[in-house]
């Protein structure tokens, strides 16, 4: 072996290691697109289905977000009024620029227990009117979509429960704060019935899957670095052989 060749066999090494790393960084990418497809595919078909009974309470311990969000239910019971929880959110499409809250009411199931009801979007020079949004009053039968609890990062401002506030999407908390016995860990997106109140708010928000998936343009862009890997290093082998040939 030629002094030149010798001294490329530190960076041949190490350009196959990088290279190494970044096809595994692409293949790993190609799976999580599979297993993104399949959830997707599954979770589509669950908001499509025909709606079912939403999950009694005494199975309420078993239950796994992943298992059962964006499921289609129907409940029967009555709102509890007056114990609204809000969560702060930007003004879906199509209700103009001023944000403001989603209005999660408590509704008593027939079947036992309680289901905080997403019951839509109210904006931030609405929301203090709690008379002007109160639900419904007496028996009904809701349909809707179950959604499991929102995680948090740290981003996320810290909630404010003295004023019913939330910045995430968490029924537990909510439950404790608004004093509900016997809450479920899920709640329910409504289609239908309308619940707005006197004042025409809170307006249902259309609830659909939406999963971000962008794992085909992360793998594409570990191949890509893998193949400009492979060239600048041709370019520098060839550059240093023909110096000492």
């Amino acid at each position: 072996m030629t002094p030149a060749a010798r001294a490329l066999v530190g960076p041949g090494v190490a350009t196959a290691v990088a290279f190494a790393l970044l096809m595994s960084l692409g293949f790993w990418q190609v799976r999580r697109l599979a297993e993104k497809e399949a959830l997707i595919a599954r979770v589509e078909s669950r908001a499509q289905a025909a709606p079912t009974p939403a999950p009694p309470q005494d199975r309420w311990g078993a239950l796994i977000p992943a298992d059962y969000d964006f499921s289609h239910v129907t409940a029967r019971g009555h709102y509890l009024p007056g114990r609204d929880a809000l969560v702060f959110m930007k003004p879906p499409e199509g209700f103009g620029l001023e944000p403001g809250y989603m209005v999660l009411t408590p509704f008593a199931l027939d079947s036992g227990g309680v289901a905080l009801v997403e019951r839509g979007f109210a904006p931030l020079s609405k929301v203090d009117d709690e008379a002007g949004r109160v639900p419904p009053a007496g028996e009904t039968e809701i349909a809707g979509l179950l959604r499991g609890p929102q995680s948090r990062n740290m981003f996320t401002p810290a909630d404010t429960p003295q004023r019913r506030i939330w910045y995430t999407r968490d029924p537990a908390a909510m439950a404790a704060t608004l004093g509900l016995a016997g809450a479920a860990p899920f709640t329910i997106a409504l289609e239908t019935p309308s619940s707005q109140g006197p004042n025409g708010y809170p307006r249902r928000v259309p609830v659909a899957p939406e999963f971000p998936n962008n794992h085909l343009t992360y793998a594409l862009t570990w191949f890509s670095l893998a193949a400009a890997l492979l060239v600048v290093f041709g370019l520098f082998a060839r550059g240093r052989l023909s110096r000492n040939g």
